[in-house]
């Protein structure tokens, strides 16, 4: 898939947006009860990212088998909206609040000076290299 062809699945698509991306997915003509290569498939490996290692063996007989089109990627969608529901309500919520996804980033910013500023004064003075100013 490639953003600049437009097929991509953005991750946090509101539910019945995100399902419809899925079945978008482009597929070869293999007829249901035909024998599928999961080697060959998009459809399989966007499953497999998402999929434990029973869910891919299991997925791959199916493939075998010769699963619908439509059924592989009801399960797809099935399973990808089931691990990205809690995300999705996270970035929902943050994206409600601008400001605090600022006071996020400048907490953020915060801490990693205090940890950065004495470590990079230490790997100047192991170098030799003089304050800047």
């Amino acid at each position: 898939m490639s953003k600049s062809y437009d097929n991509t699945i953005p991750l946090w698509l509101p539910e019945k947006q995100l399902r419809k991306a899925i079945l978008r997915i482009v597929t070869n003509s293999l007829e249901p009860g035909e024998p599928k290569d999961p080697a060959d498939s998009t459809l399989y490996a966007i499953y497999a990212a998402f999929a434990t290692p029973a869910q891919r063996t299991a997925m791959q007989q199916a493939f075998r088998d010769g699963i619908a089109w439509g059924e592989a990627k009801q399960q797809t969608f099935e399973l990808i909206n089931r691990e990205l529901s809690p995300g999705r309500e996270r970035f929902e919520a943050l994206m409600a609040e601008p400001a605090r996804i600022e006071e996020v980033l400048q907490d953020g910013a915060a801490r990693a000076r205090r940890w950065a500023t004495p470590f990079l004064a230490r790997i100047r003075a192991a170098v030799g290299i003089r304050k800047l100013s």
